[in-house]
C-alpha cells in the first residue's frame, strides 16, 4: 500500500498541476519530474513485489523470498536516487535571481518555443495570481530584457499583465497602470508561487520518498530475519 502510495503521489507531481514545468525545462534543471517519473517505476515495483513477498512468505520458499529480497535491494536504490535526484535540482531553482534571468531572457520572444512557452506561462500566472515579474513590476524596469527591446517603457514599462484587473478580468485603469500608479498595478511578484509550485513536487517525490524508503528498510530487515529461520 505505501507503494501505490508512492505511485499516486508522484503521479500528481508530474502531471504538473502548477504548470511550472516549461520554468524548470528551459534551464535545463527539470531533473525533478526526472525524479518523479522514476518514483512512479518504483513505487508501482514496491507493491508488485509486496505483493510477491506475501505469497513468498506463505509458501514458505527460500528462495522465492532471496528473489523478493534482491528485486526490493535494487528498486530501493533506484528510489534513493529519485529521491537525492529531486532534491539536489530543487536547490537550483529555488533562486529568484535565476527564475528572474530566465524570465527576462524567454518573456516576448515569440521566435523559439521555449520562449513561446515561458510567455505562455508567465501571462497565465500573472493573470490568475495577481503577480508581476518575479519580485515586483521594476523587474522590467531595472534590467534589460527581450520584452524592453519590444516595447517601449514610456508606453509599456512592463506587461499589460501585470495591471490591475476586475472580476472580467478586464483592466481597470490602463493609463493609471502605465504610469505606476501603485493601486493599479500588482506589486506582488509571483516568485512565492514559483517557490511553493517547486516546494510541493520535491515534498512530494523527495521526503515522501525517503519516508516509503524507511519503511521499507525496517520491512527488508524483518524479511532477511525470517529468512535466516527458514528451512
Amino acid at each position: 500500500l505505501s507503494g501505490l502510495a508512492l505511485f499516486a503521489e508522484t503521479i500528481w507531481a508530474t502531471t504538473d498541476p502548477y504548470k511550472v514545468y516549461p520554468i524548470l525545462g528551459v534551464t535545463g534543471k527539470d531533473d525533478v519530474f526526472a525524479g518523479g517519473w522514476i518514483a512512479i517505476f518504483c513505487g508501482f515495483s514496491f507493491f508488485i513485489l509486496g505483493v510477491f513477498g506475501i505469497l513468498a512468505v506463505q509458501r514458505g520458499s527460500r528462495t522465492m523470498v532471496l528473489t523478493y529480497l534482491v528485486l526490493m535491494m535494487i528498486v530501493y536504490i533506484f528510489e534513493c536516487a529519485s529521491c537525492i535526484t529531486s532534491f539536489t535540482h530543487r536547490d537550483y531553482m529555488i533562486n529568484s535571481n535565476v527564475i528572474k534571468g530566465q524570465m527576462l531572457t524567454y518573456y516576448s520572444d515569440s521566435s523559439t518555443p521555449q520562449g513561446r512557452d515561458v510567455t505562455g506561462v508567465w501571462l497565465r500566472m500573472m493573470l490568475e495570481k495577481n503577480c508581476c515579474g518575479v519580485d515586483g513590476p521594476l523587474d522590467w524596469v531595472d534590467y534589460s530584457s527581450t520584452f524592453r527591446k519590444t516595447y517601449n517603457e514610456t508606453t509599456a514599462p512592463w506587461p499589460l499583465w501585470c495591471c490591475q484587473r476586475d472580476s472580467n478580468f478586464q483592466i481597470i485603469n490602463q493609463q493609471g497602470c502605465v504610469v505606476g500608479l501603485k493601486s493599479y498595478v500588482y506589486q506582488q511578484g509571483c516568485f512565492d508561487h514559483i517557490s511553493n509550485a517547486i516546494n510541493s513536487y520535491t515534498w512530494g517525490i523527495s521526503w515522501f520518498g525517503f519516508a516509503i524508503l524507511m519503511w521499507t528498510m525496517i520491512v527488508m530487515l524483518v524479511t532477511m530475519y525470517n529468512y535466516t529461520k527458514m528451512n
